[in-house]
């Protein structure tokens, strides 16, 4: 069985409620409890990168991905991601990263909350991250979608094909 990396760099994934300042923080991921609680039974090596909310998300941020993606031992990589601007680090590593599969996955609401998608899709993510051919991809609510066929409509809140 293949390990897989998986990269931390924030999103509402790993987001905290401040009581004092009413806002959503980050303090440490919850990527560890999570396979914890979901028995996952994958080697996993984690590593975090940053801890940015998605909309914060430079450049800069997504080479600093990248690099960690085409130095990784492991050609398996999950990578939790803000779902703001999660289709334009896919393109961005799409581009880029070519003999690894990369999967990107990430929540709608904090895992904290215990209403989370969050579990749900890192689970779903690290099923295809394992089964799919070499390539990026974005796995949101047990779907999967190819780098450059991926848009988040907003209006309904879910990741879809774009149309074409």
């Amino acid at each position: 069985m293949n390990k897989v990396r998986l990269l931390v760099t924030g999103g509402t994934f790993d987001k905290e409620y401040n009581e004092l300042q009413g806002t959503l923080d980050f303090k440490d991921t919850h990527v560890m409890e999570m396979l914890r609680l979901g028995r996952s039974r994958v080697e996993v090596t984690v590593r975090t990168l940053m801890m940015v909310d998605s909309l914060e998300m430079s450049d800069e941020d997504r080479e600093i991905i990248k690099d960690a993606c085409l130095r990784s031992k492991e050609e398996r990589i999950l990578i939790t991601h803000g779902t703001d601007t999660m289709e334009v680090t896919a393109r961005y590593l799409g581009e880029r990263v070519k003999d690894k599969t990369v999967v990107l996955t990430g929540a709608m609401v904090p895992y904290v909350f215990g209403s989370s998608d969050g579990l749900f899709n890192l689970g779903s993510a690290l099923a295809f991250v394992q089964a799919l051919p070499h390539g990026v991809y974005v796995a949101m609510n047990g779907r999967c979608f190819s780098w450059e066929n991926v848009h988040k409509n907003r209006a309904i809140g879910m990741f879809e094909e774009v149309s074409r």
